[in-house]
């Protein structure tokens, strides 16, 4: 197995721990706060697996392009975990994690648009089947 593939179902696996855990510590705490600590806490551990792996200094080969498009993604972040936990505080965690993870879609989307990423008949296919999975899920 490529490291890749381990790394991404490790990020699978904490992913659906996170939405376990959001919903658990949402009672009774405005979605807001809670996103906010959440993050607090994500930048001190971030920062400090940084400096435990001496990695700081490389904070210095970052060029213009490099801070523009971290900055978006963080914005892009921040919008995505606020909404996040305001549909889990109001939503089952079930359906609200499959909505989430249709992201795939927007995602091949997107790539393609902005990355000139090729769309194989592959993964139109599992990019459909993601799709139909969260409509599947979501149906009532």
């Amino acid at each position: 197995m490529q490291p890749w593939i381990l790394y991404a179902i490790l990020a699978a696996l904490f992913a659906s721990c996170t939405a376990i855990f959001a919903k658990a510590g949402l009672k009774n705490v405005d979605s807001d706060i809670a996103t906010a600590i959440r993050t607090s806490l994500i930048l001190i551990i971030t920062w400090g697996m940084v400096i435990i792996k001496g990695k700081v200094t490389q904070v210095q080969i970052l060029n213009k392009h490099n801070w523009i498009f971290l900055t978006l993604s963080a914005i892009a972040t921040g919008a995505s975990w606020l909404y996040y936990y305001k549909a889990l505080q109001i939503g089952d965690v079930a359906k609200v994690s499959a909505i989430d993870k249709g992201s795939i879609v927007f995602t091949v989307v997107l790539s393609f648009i902005f990355l000139k990423e090729a769309l194989t008949p592959q993964l139109l296919l599992g990019t459909a089947l993601v799709l139909i999975g969260v409509l599947v899920i979501i149906w009532k």
